[in-house]
Formats: C-alpha cells, structure tokens, sequence
C-alpha cells in the first residue's frame, strides 16, 4: 500500500511539473518584452511568428512596412526592392514617438539592390508608444532624401 501510494505521489507530482514549462508556440517562447526588445531582431527572438502589418508606404517601388509582434510588443520595418532597374540606394527606417508626439529613437536598415528582396530592422519595443516607418534615398553625398513614412500607428 505505501508503494502504491509513492508512486501516485511521484506520478502526481511529475504531472504538475510538466504543466508548468510552457510549450512550443506559446507567448513564452518570444526572446524579449516591450523595451527589452530595442534593437533585436525580430527572427532571432522568435518575435516575426506573431507579426502582422500596420502600414505600408511605397516610394518609388522602394517598400516599408510597419511590423508589429503583439507577443513581444515590439516594432520593426521590412523592405522590399520593387524597382526594376534600381538605380538609387535607399533605406527604411523604425521610428518609436512618446505619446506627446517626441521622437525617442530610429533605426534604419538599407533596401537590397536585388529585385524582388527584402531586409528587416531591428525592432523598438514598447506597447506605450507610437511607430512609424519610413524609406527614403541617399544622395551621392550620404544625406538623405525622398523620405516617405507611413502613418503612426
């Protein structure tokens, strides 16, 4: 009888551990949260799994697009060659805004040059925040020009 009473202890207690890891897919497996997200990549956190679209802008067959993971509560911009030939650099831009309006940080990733190809930012975390993206060109000079952005979102 005590054996018997072990093992349902045992076998019990086992079951309440494995209830407690989280599994595969679930909001647990993102490798960051709001701010801790700043400057990650959206793939090598897991945070693309859940990402949807909040905006996008094409400027002259240069596109941005705002990318939200609601798991990480974190922001990216992804962009894609459309211009065929491509004849001028350009980038994309994540802005993140306060809610008055103030600018609090950017990162920008270039478009590739490769038709048809897209490339991702890092992303800026923070669900208390505006977002925006944006893509523009560069001058032969490096300064910049053109500049499109979405609406914040």
């Amino acid at each position: 009888m005590l054996k018997i009473a072990s093992r349902v202890a045992a076998v019990s207690a086992a079951t309440v551990v494995m209830g407690l890891i989280p599994l595969a897919g679930t909001s647990y497996a993102a490798g960051c949260y709001g701010t801790s997200c700043d400057n990650k990549g959206p793939k090598g956190t897991g945070c693309e799994s859940d990402a949807v679209g909040h905006g996008t802008v094409d400027n002259n067959g240069r596109v941005a697009e705002l990318r939200w993971s609601y798991n990480c509560r974190a922001a990216w911009v992804r962009t894609t060659q459309k211009a065929s030939p491509s004849w001028y650099s350009s980038y994309a831009t994540i802005e993140k805004y306060d809610r008055s309006g103030n600018l609090i940080r950017s990162l920008s990733v270039d478009t590739p040059s490769a038709y048809n190809s897209s490339d991702w930012s890092n992303m800026l975390g923070g669900e208390d925040y505006y977002y925006r993206a944006c893509v523009g060109f560069y001058k032969s000079s490096g300064a910049p020009y053109g500049v499109q952005c979405t609406n914040k979102w």
